[in-house]
């Protein structure tokens, strides 16, 4: 039996991860009362048979019980009950965001403040967190994009390393990411901007690309870029990182940094362990004048 908790931020996607799950093919449960879970569990372990596959949901709605999934954890930690822990995050501003749109009350903030009611949450929840097998961060995440996450994770079978990073193109004419983790100026590389075929064009287009490429420096700074992630990707895995932003950037966005950006997704995809997004943040942007 595979037997999963799914938990974290409200807010932060876990009723929609419940039904994928049920997509799946699991049995899904959600806000069961913490005292039962564990009676609930040993049943299913009883019963050989049908359901192979659970998902118990389970979140800060559970109140003053709550604290007691710690002690059920360690009991089955010492019992050696296999149990994994999916933990959802989002961020502050997006979590409020998100309660604005749907006009919905936080468990935890009452009549106060919203963003009061989300930091007692993080305390409270903080002890799953520290323990999850594996922690999704949706706040730039699309409902597809989503299912596509725990699909890979939870029906594939394959190694998951608990890091989903998001290669993003931008232009320095609008510039620099906020969260981004790591920039890259490409803007070294051949200009297709000057190029009366190709100006009005992107990097999603062939000849572009092959116009970037030319001469072997792009080859060249690809690899060495190649490199650093295969030396930076396990190191950011060991110290718990779980989300990674690589922003790539040429002057307007559409053509250096767009063939750039995709030839790293490439490469990084073919590391199936990892949860992977490609962006392009400005290729839409000044259709009349593109840098």
């Amino acid at each position: 039996m595979r037997l999963v908790i799914i938990t974290g931020m409200s807010g932060a996607g876990k009723t929609v991860a419940l039904k994928m799950f049920e997509d799946l093919g699991y049995y899904c449960v959600d806000n069961m009362p913490v005292p039962l879970m564990e009676k609930f569990a040993d049943l299913l372990r009883e019963n050989k048979g049908e359901p192979e596959h659970v998902a118990m949901g389970v979140d800060i709605r559970s109140g003053d019980e709550f604290p007691q999934l710690q002690e059920i954890l360690d009991r089955w930690k010492q019992r050696q009950i296999p149990c994994e822990i999916l933990f959802l995050d989002a961020a502050d501003d997006v979590l409020i965001k998100r309660y604005k749109e749907t006009r919905r009350s936080h468990p935890l903030a009452g009549n106060g403040r919203l963003d009061r009611g989300i930091a007692r949450e993080r305390e409270k929840v903080a002890f799953l967190k520290k323990q999850a097998d594996y922690i999704l961060d949706t706040s730039t995440l699309l409902t597809r994009e989503l299912r596509e996450e725990l699909a890979r994770i939870f029906s594939g079978g394959k190694k998951y390393e608990n890091l989903f990073v998001t290669i993003l193109s931008f232009g320095f004419k609008y510039g620099i990411p906020a969260d981004a983790d790591l920039v890259f100026d490409v803007r070294f590389l051949p200009n297709p901007y000057y190029e009366d075929d190709l100006k009005y064009k992107t990097g999603e287009t062939e000849e572009v690309q092959k116009f970037v490429m030319q001469g072997g420096t792009c080859g060249i700074f690809l690899e060495k870029l190649y490199d650093m992630m295969e030396f930076l990707i396990p190191n950011y895995i060991k110290e718990g990182k779980n989300q990674l932003v690589v922003a790539v950037g040429c002057t307007g966005g559409k053509h250096r940094s767009v063939t750039v950006a995709k030839a790293l997704y490439s490469r990084l995809a073919q590391k199936s362990e990892l949860g992977l997004k490609l962006e392009h943040r400005d290729i839409e942007k000044d259709n009349k004048r593109i840098g």
